[in-house]
């Protein structure tokens, strides 16, 4: 996750720019810079690629002069991590300096049109559209907040992003879209502090305020000015936190699972960081070695896993169908090695385990390796044993998941699947440009399709109010989102311990459907796609016996909203990234109905973050 500081006031800038960049190292990056406004005005940047040692070594001391500057620790998505590529970013004219957490969705037409009016790129990011349309708006004679207010109308996405101006050294801009990243203001004695996480302020101050979606916040030494980017002013009056690492790593959020819910968007782009290129529409794992003949002499795939992981791997099972056109199927970990398993050296098994040490499924790997197999494990942390099992490791990113259940390593693992899914398609020659750069123009939009989600809150204490008096929950789906299904009964059994279970559709007529009852609510994942129909007959089918019927739908489909109770409504998408998509409705549902019914979210009872026996 990239990370941002910034700060202004009466002490030299740049020895506090470093400090906060530095608390944000676990984060992860793969460079870092600092900005300065000097005597004179002008932004003086120095960054490099690697550590922030690295910037270290290359100042030896000699830091820019400046009581104003922000920092950036960046990993990459557009543009390979380089020197040039490093934040933060200058306009032409070097009067501007910003930093950006976020993807820019129409880069691509935003730069053609600035080159085309004449501004000289000089990096490959994305986040440079961004200062050029600063530099636009500045010649134009707006001031800077304007100037600031009308470039985040132009970029689509979910984005944090910090402005610094020449014109008035002193002062810095910032603003937030959507939920790729935090910001966070720190009031201080004479100096007002920025940054995208709490830790890199609470050396320095206590008193703080949390930037909201559609905000803007211009800070100096005397304090912070709010406002939504449409001009109106926004009252907002700091919160003092405690001088503690729980309360900084939980931030504003009641739980850490709410928090991590909230991460999802800037999960997924991590996930996607120096794997997917924006610009080029390509998908690309190279941490799999696999060369194009080894991709094509697989002759099966096996996908592996246990709980959340298990869901994530039978989705995955799909994509690897459809995109890599090779027969895949998914084993429970714990079942796998019992049976005297077919695979050989034409089997690539795909283990998913997000602690990379459960030991069903290390053992599962352990008998795939005697046999053979060729394996790739996706894991959340390097140098776990399922990494030393597997020959290529697919880190997932999802950073630190305090919270027991599940959440954005979930999403992490869907996003990890379907880059490898379309990878092995483009190595087998099974999958074309065109759609690999569909698939991607999709990736670049879910980070904001993750927020809109995640900001829903009220819908869903709302329901929560009215469903937890329920003890027992179906949950239905067809096709991808079947394992959707299995993981929104999960999450509602593992948080307020309601028993819920999650059927395929089409079996219900088989037996489930004499459970249904004015006592057993139904979720139903009924988005736009190939199976709808089938899908919306199975709802019909819910509420003709009298059942309550909760639907997660897309956007604008008026016709659920005829058969079902309540409607939660995700954003229109492909088979492809709709599972990201409906997989945070039902972790609000679960979260609010266990906050309702007085459970202990973050450590539910008889569970364990990672189950190192059998």
């Amino acid at each position: 996750m990239c990370g941002i500081v910034g700060y202004t006031g009466g002490r030299p800038a740049a020895p506090l720019l470093l400090d906060g960049l530095s608390r944000l190292e676990y984060r992860g990056y793969d460079s870092a810079g600092i900005a300065v406004m000097g005597p004179s005005g002008e932004p003086a940047v120095r960054k490099a690629e690697g550590k922030l040692s690295v910037l270290l070594d290359a100042l030896d001391g000699d830091l820019p002069e400046g009581s104003s500057g922000i920092g950036h620790t960046r990993w990459a998505t557009h543009g390979p991590p380089a020197d040039f590529n490093a934040h933060p970013h200058t306009d032409c004219a070097d009067e501007i300096a910003i930093v950006h957490n976020g993807i820019v969705e129409n880069f691509v037409e935003l730069r053609r049109e600035l080159q085309a009016e004449g501004h000289r790129f000089t990096s490959q990011t994305d986040t440079e559209c961004i200062g050029h349309l600063v530099e636009r708006y500045l010649a134009l004679e707006y001031d800077l907040e304007d100037a600031v207010a009308e470039t985040a109308g132009r970029i689509r996405g979910a984005h944090a992003v910090v402005v610094a101006s020449k014109r008035e050294p002193g002062k810095l801009v910032a603003f937030r879209l959507g939920n790729a990243g935090g910001v966070v203001v720190g009031y201080g004695d004479g100096e007002t502090f920025l940054a995208s996480d709490l830790p890199a302020l609470l050396p320095y101050t206590r008193d703080v305020a949390y930037l909201g979606d559609g905000e803007s916040v211009t800070i100096t030494a005397d304090g912070p000015a709010y406002a939504r980017l449409g001009g109106t002013r926004v009252d907002v009056e700091p919160s003092r936190v405690p001088y503690d690492e729980v309360s900084a790593a939980k931030g504003p959020y009641e739980h850490f699972l709410l928090k991590e819910i909230n991460d999802q968007p800037e999960t997924a782009i991590d996930a996607m960081r120096g794997r997917v290129s924006f610009d080029a529409g390509a998908i690309a794992l190279d941490e799999v070695a696999l060369t194009a003949a080894e991709a094509k002499n697989i002759d099966r795939v096996v996908l592996i896993g246990m709980g959340t992981s298990l869901h994530a791997a039978m989705v995955g099972r799909t994509w690897i169908e459809s995109l890599a056109r090779i027969p895949a199927e998914v084993e429970n970990s714990s079942e796998f090695r019992y049976r005297d398993p077919l695979v050989d050296e034409r089997t690539l098994v795909v283990s998913v385990c997000q602690s990379g040490e459960t030991a069903d499924t290390l053992a599962a790997m352990q008998e795939a390796a005697d046999r053979g197999a060729r394996q790739v494990t996706l894991c959340n942390y390097e140098g776990t044993q399922t990494t030393r099992i597997a020959e290529d490791t697919v880190l997932i990113r999802a950073g630190l998941e305090i919270s027991v259940a599940s959440t954005k390593t979930f999403v992490a693992s869907l996003v990890s699947l379907l880059m490898l899914s379309a990878d092995l398609g483009v190595r087998r020659g099974t999958l074309s440009a065109e759609r690999v750069s569909e698939i991607v123009d999709e990736l670049a939009r879910l980070p904001q399709m993750l927020g809109g989600l995640a900001s829903q809150k009220e819908r869903y204490e709302a329901l929560a109010g009215r469903y937890a008096r329920y003890d027992d929950f179906l949950f239905l789906g067809r096709g991808v989102h079947y394992p959707l299904a299995m993981e929104g009964a999960l999450k509602l059994k593992e948080l307020s311990y309601i028993h819920a279970e999650g059927y395929q559709a089409g079996e219900m007529k088989h037996g489930p459907i004499s459970l249904i009852d004015e006592n057993m609510p139904v979720v139903a994942l009924v988005p736009k796609y190939e199976l709808y129909e089938k899908m919306l007959a199975n709802v019909s089918e819910v509420r003709a016996r009298g059942g309550t019927v909760i639907a997660i739908a897309t956007e604008g489909d008026t016709d659920v909203a005829g058969v079902a109770d309540d409607v939660l409504y995700i954003p229109e998408a492909s088979s492809f990234v709709a599972p990201m998509l409906a997989a945070v409705p039902m972790q609000l549902l679960a979260y609010e109905i266990a906050v309702c019914r007085g459970r202990d979210v973050d450590q539910p009872r008889n569970l364990a973050k990672s189950v190192t026996v059998e």
